[in-house]
């Protein structure tokens, strides 16, 4: 902090600058001179340059406090990312220590303190990348994976975002100068520096790249902006530097050109957000015409990416129209300028004025069934997954047959019984689903036999023969005496088991084995 901490500019140093000004850009130079007189002598002398670096310097290093707070800010802002919840996010925002180094990153280039840039740029980085492993650690240990509109807003920065984070960190930069610390609130909520490095988690442990990259692009743009908008500041405000004024002024052009590097790339995807936009706008009002005004459309969608473009709706009409699709097509493309396919799908409804908002209500309550069926049929597969010790995606489903196959791994000391009976336990959880989980090839029982037939032990063995030769399809071997061996061997048949051989051997038991195991 020491090093950190300097004097504010003499009058002296000023009045020799106003006079290079004068010599170099005569006459502007000689006529500006009054207002760098005023600004010198009005604003910047009023400034307490130590202390405001004495107080931005004290927030930068990486303490215990700051990378607790990071982890929480990161672990609310992806909750509420995940949750899709505003609310959550700002709160997330508010908790966010990151505003603090990346301030002293610019403030530090302006007085060329090379160890505060360095402990202020570690921070930074160090902060950073905890908040996208806490958050990616979240994402991957929650249920949730879906990509929601506030992690897609996330994205796609533009120009918008570039002059948001200009505008900020003025009012931030001018709050820490004037001594106006409560602005910093505000600045925090609108610069949203921690959500984009939640997205960015969210993007690692998904492994979307799309998003990933996109947010990060969203990240580095707000901290670029902020930290340079800070050392213009600070200059302006006459921080004392080290820096020669050559150094000075080769500073003051690079960030003029790296402002101008980030303002035409997100220029350009502002204009692409833009036309999207005014696409948006085009296809529904090209849809509403087609239908007329009794009809009312439900849902619109529009896949940019594809070849041709795809636009997809539902519309609620009273009319079917058969040629739709056609004429839509043809009607935007030539507006858009674009290849375009079109698939229009139409419920007919009747022509009162609210049959089309009751179509739509019982439409959303079946998507709400959908959804909450979808969500029953995560939890599902899970406990499955989770029985057989298998990944999810090793769980076979058929929607059509409402049947679901696993076959479990080896489990020491869990036996034939110990399958079946983990299985009747996903099954009681899921009603009218066919539950079949396949075990690993083990030795089956032996049935013990009584006078008339198996005994009370003997019945559950045959039961576990059963559900192994139903479960794993392969034939098996009976052993045992001929009258009670047959009987048991057609019981065995007709419960869809494959009795490859029927061989005569002593009692009171039944062998049972897999017909392809030795002997």
């Amino acid at each position: 902090m020491n090093a950190a901490a300097t004097d504010a500019p003499t009058e002296t140093a000023d009045q020799e600058a106003d006079r290079r000004a004068s010599w170099v850009f005569s006459p502007l130079g000689r006529s500006l001179a009054p207002l760098r007189r005023y600004w010198r002598d009005a604003v910047v002398a009023d400034v307490d340059h130590q202390a405001v670096i004495a107080k931005v310097a004290l927030e930068c290093p990486a303490t215990a406090r700051y990378f607790l707070m990071v982890m929480m800010s990161a672990g609310i802002a992806i909750l509420g990312l995940l949750l899709s919840s505003a609310a959550v996010v700002i709160g997330a925002m508010l908790l966010s220590p990151l505003m603090s180094p990346i301030l002293g990153v610019g403030f530090a280039l302006a007085t060329g303190k090379q160890k505060w840039l360095r402990i202020s740029a570690r921070s930074v980085a160090l902060g950073s990348l905890a908040a996208v492993l806490f958050s990616a650690f979240i994402v991957l240990v929650s249920p949730l994976e879906t990509i929601t509109e506030e992690i897609a807003s996330r994205t796609r920065p533009n120009l918008l975002d570039f002059l948001v984070a200009l505008f900020s960190s003025i009012a931030g930069s001018y709050a820490m100068i004037r001594g106006r610390e409560g602005t910093i609130v505000g600045v925090a909520i609108a610069t949203a520096l921690m959500p984009p490095l939640a997205v960015v988690g969210f993007g690692l442990a998904t492994f979307n790249w799309t998003v990933f990259f996109g947010a990060l692009g969203l990240f580095v743009t707000n901290f670029l902006t902020i930290a340079l908008t800070a050392t213009l500041m600070a200059r302006l405000y006459g921080f004392r530097t080290t820096l020669s004024r050559r150094q000075g002024w080769f500073q003051n052009v690079g960030i003029f050109f790296i402002f101008v590097a980030m303002a035409v790339p997100l220029g350009l995807s502002l204009r692409s957000i833009a036309w999207e936009a005014n696409a948006q706008r085009v296809v529904r009002n090209a849809i509403q015409a087609e239908f007329g005004a009794r009809s009312r459309i439900s849902e619109q969608s529009i896949d940019w990416e594809s070849e041709p473009m795809s636009v997809s709706a539902t519309v609620f009409t009273p009319e079917f129209d058969t040629d739709a699709n056609s004429d839509l097509t043809r009607s935007l493309g030539q507006q858009l300028g674009r290849e375009v396919t079109v698939n229009v799908e139409q419920f007919r409804v009747g022509a009162d004025p609210g049959a089309a908002e009751q179509a739509e209500l019982a439409r959303a309550r079946a998507a709400e069934q959908a959804a909450a069926t979808e969500r029953q049929i995560a939890a599902m597969v899970a406990r499955m997954a989770m029985a057989a010790g298998v990944d999810r995606g090793d769980v076979m489903l058929d929607r059509d047959t409402r049947r679901m196959i696993a076959s479990a791994r080896p489990l020491p000391g869990l036996t034939l019984e110990g399958y079946r009976e983990l299985e009747r336990r996903v099954a009681g959880k899921t009603p009218g689903w066919t539950v079949v989980l396949r075990p690993p090839v083990q030795r089956l029982p032996a049935i013990e036999l009584g006078e008339k037939g198996p005994t009370g032990a003997g019945s559950v063995s045959e039961g576990i023969v059963l559900w192994a030769a139903q479960r794993l399809e392969l034939p098996i071997v009976l052993t045992g005496p001929a009258p009670q061996t047959g009987a048991l061997a057609k019981r065995l048949r007709d419960g869809d088991a494959i009795v490859d051989e029927v061989i005569e051997g002593p009692g009171p038991f039944v062998t049972v084995q897999w017909a392809d195991m030795p002997r």
